[in-house]
């Protein structure tokens, strides 16, 4: 062998077949290419002044109107979120924390609305504030405090037992309004603005006092019909407040700990229940009954003012919850009224 024998072997990239050389190159990659991430740029304007306030950069689409808010809020510190309206118009109804931009009408520079909210608190502490207030008030006047009707029936005891009937009754339906309030109630909004507290409680304290005057007066008269009238009034009051804790309970099972997921309310097997066939707001529906019950109960006129201021807010209530029900489910069922069978 030569000394240039060793120019006869193939190359190291050359494969041999049959006396005939080929290359051997590499083979080529074909992994896939990452798909390059569009970000969004959002504009928030002021809603009232259309002054432009923050202006978001590299916002990923999938971000929701809750992350947004919590962004906006590194920016206005005075503007946490709970106190923030983010809208798509300025005079639009406010997005949903939940709702994503890039499910949103809007291109990759989205331009939205805020609009401040005010002081907010939470619903629990409004919640317990309103229904303590009416449980105490009430008491002050069954006991008859001396600043109420004077010394001479200071701390007196009516001798109707019709008085004592209602007051169990008064205390035990804002009693069981607290506890449902700290163990039943899951709320899809955790704040509300701070000034509609003292409307809220001027409403309910004024009328427990109202009405709390009139049936532990000195002078009070019980019921025309005596304790029959009593008797049915009291199976009316506590069957729609069995009721109404049935609705309860049934609407905290519908959505999980920690969620907001609405879906359409069905009856159980609890026969309470079974008020979901006609009406979209049953709980309302027990509500009204109970006050209607105490009102037949004590037959005093403040009482029935009292229900029928409730039942007409109830039924703006009822009626705003039944449209957003046919809204949000095409298959939701025709039947239903929103507080009363078939008429309302």
């Amino acid at each position: 062998m030569t000394k240039d024998t060793h120019m006869m072997l193939p190359e190291p990239n050359l494969l041999m077949t049959n006396g005939l050389f080929f290359a051997n190159r590499p083979m080529k990659s074909h992994k896939k290419s990452k798909k390059a991430c569009v970000f969004f740029e959002v504009e928030i304007l002021d809603a009232r002044t259309k002054q432009k306030l923050s202006f978001l950069d590299k916002v990923e689409p999938n971000a929701t109107i809750g992350e947004i808010k919590v962004m906006f809020h590194k920016n206005h510190a005075q503007w946490y979120p709970a106190r923030q309206s983010i809208r798509l118009d300025p005079k639009g109804k406010s997005l949903r924390d939940e709702e994503i931009l890039q499910n949103l009408p809007v291109g990759t520079t989205a331009t939205l609305y805020f609009r401040d909210l005010g002081a907010q608190i939470g619903w629990v502490t409004v919640f317990l504030t309103e229904y303590a207030g009416p449980l105490l008030i009430y008491l002050l006047f069954y006991f008859r405090l001396p600043f109420i009707y004077g010394p001479k029936y200071a701390f007196t005891s009516s001798p109707h037992s019709v008085v004592h009937l209602a007051a169990a009754c008064h205390s035990f339906h804002y009693i069981k309004r607290l506890l449902e309030t700290l163990f039943v109630h899951r709320f899809s909004h955790g704040t509300m603005p701070l000034r509609n507290i003292f409307k809220n409680c001027t409403y309910y304290w004024g009328f427990a006092a109202w009405l709390a005057y009139h049936i532990n007066h000195p002078l009070y008269t019980p019921p025309a019909y005596g304790d029959k009238q009593v008797k049915i009034a009291f199976a009316i009051f506590l069957l729609c407040q069995i009721g109404n804790f049935s609705i309860h309970v049934a609407l905290r099972n519908l959505r999980p700990a920690g969620s907001k997921t609405r879906r359409i309310p069905f009856p159980t097997k609890n026969p309470f229940t079974w008020l979901f066939l006609v009406v979209s707001c049953p709980n309302y529906t027990y509500e009204v009954g109970s006050w209607i019950g105490f009102t037949i109960m004590t037959q005093c006129l403040p009482v029935g003012m009292f229900t029928l201021v409730g039942f007409i807010q109830m039924a703006i209530w009822a009626n705003s919850k039944h449209r957003s029900y046919l809204k949000d489910f095409r298959d939701y069922p025709p039947l239903r009224t929103p507080i009363v069978p078939f008429i309302l």
